[in-house]
């Protein structure tokens, strides 16, 4: 089997599985909802405690338990075995229930907190919980983006300085000329899981710093890992991670909106005790997950206009621009990506342009 077949198969396994993935969750808080379960779990959860807080606390493992546990198959076959199948996953079994016990946790635990923050601000401010919500989960989302790089990835990677010094300083003169401060140049062991590639530039402000994975380090000459980072490096030049919070700003206020006028309109006709009733989360979600589903096409032809703009920055920004060429070649084939996706399958899913037209862009611009 050559390469494109792989790439296009193991793509097209993924989103299948993705799909039915999605089905299933939908599936399940659609049931939650209509059958009444959701009111029971809510009522089973006060009649153990009184106090809101804590009876949602129980109302959340409840929920998360009847979502997780249909879900272990699907997480195994997407996550362990085509990962595996196609030689892409170092992990070890063990090691792929370590991450997802501990994804499970730090996803578990954010998760609680938002709830916990939701329904407080509904029993408290029920004419305005949406705004106060959404923006305090904003000013979350910022402050997550700047303590990530040193409180939530070292649960999951090790990283360490790069020791080759004068790629380090290479790296260094390219963020000074794109005016953009970072904290160091740090290697991320990701081939402990993955013989994957990747880089970014992770954090904001005192916390930024430049990522390489080993697998990068160890393919790729420092004339692409320049290429590489230089594309990362395009997206501060050009502001964009002020206009990626805009743009999340606008999708979260409309979805406390929605999910507040849709709480007021059908709350009492599905059983609901007002808007603090938490049994009313499976709704809640549900107006989210429409949304986002709505707004994906449109989401994703923003993203790629900002991926093409920063992959015109590296191609001017570095010196060797035929670099550009040859790590986007062998991003694609470490990666197995699919280099030419199905035109509809680009626009509804993919938020970077394909390999073959990202190659073909710098082609024309050199």
């Amino acid at each position: 089997m050559d390469e494109a077949t792989r790439a296009k198969r193991y793509h097209r396994t993924g989103r299948i599985l993705g799909v039915a993935g999605f089905v299933v969750d939908l599936a399940l808080l659609l049931f939650l909802m209509f059958s009444g379960w959701s009111v029971a779990l809510r009522a089973f959860a006060e009649h153990l405690v009184s106090r809101p807080s804590l009876s949602l606390l129980i109302y959340l493992a409840l929920f998360g338990l009847i979502f997780e546990v249909p879900g272990i198959p699907l997480a195994y076959v997407k996550g362990y075995w085509i990962e595996h199948r196609y030689g892409l996953s170092n992990l070890t079994f063990t090691g792929w229930i370590k991450d997802e016990l501990k994804g499970m946790a730090v996803g578990g635990a954010l998760a609680a907190l938002g709830m916990e923050f939701i329904y407080w601000t509904m029993r408290r401010w029920a004419a305005h919980w949406w705004i106060i919500s959404a923006a305090a989960f904003m000013a979350f989302f910022i402050l997550l983006a700047n303590v990530a790089p040193v409180l939530l990835f070292p649960i999951f990677f090790k990283f360490k300085p790069v020791e080759d010094s004068n790629l380090t300083e290479r790296l260094l003169e390219l963020t000074r000329r794109a005016k953009t401060r970072v904290r160091g140049v740090f290697e991320w062991k990701l081939s402990e899981k993955t013989k994957k590639a990747n880089a970014a530039l992770v954090g904001l402000g005192n916390t930024r710093r430049i990522i390489l994975s080993d697998t990068l380090l160890e393919k790729f000459d420092a004339d692409e890992v320049e290429a590489v980072l230089a594309h990362e490096l395009g997206h501060h030049v050009h502001h964009h991670v002020f206009r990626g919070m805009v743009v999340q700003t606008l999708m979260t206020f409309l979805g406390f909106y929605l999910a507040n006028a849709c709480l007021l309109h059908w709350g009492a006709a599905l059983g609901f005790q007002g808007l603090a009733d938490y049994a009313n989360l499976p709704l809640l979600i549900l107006v989210g997950t429409g949304l986002s589903v709505i707004l994906l096409p449109g989401v994703n032809v923003h993203s790629r206009w900002l991926e093409r703009q920063a992959d015109a920055y590296a191609i001017e920004a570095i010196p060797n621009r035929s670099a550009f060429i040859t790590s986007m070649e062998k991003l694609a084939e470490l990666n197995l990506a699919e280099r030419q996706p199905p035109a509809w399958i680009e626009f509804i899913f993919h938020s970077h342009p394909s390999i073959k037209k990202r190659i073909a862009f710098a082609e024309r611009a050199r």
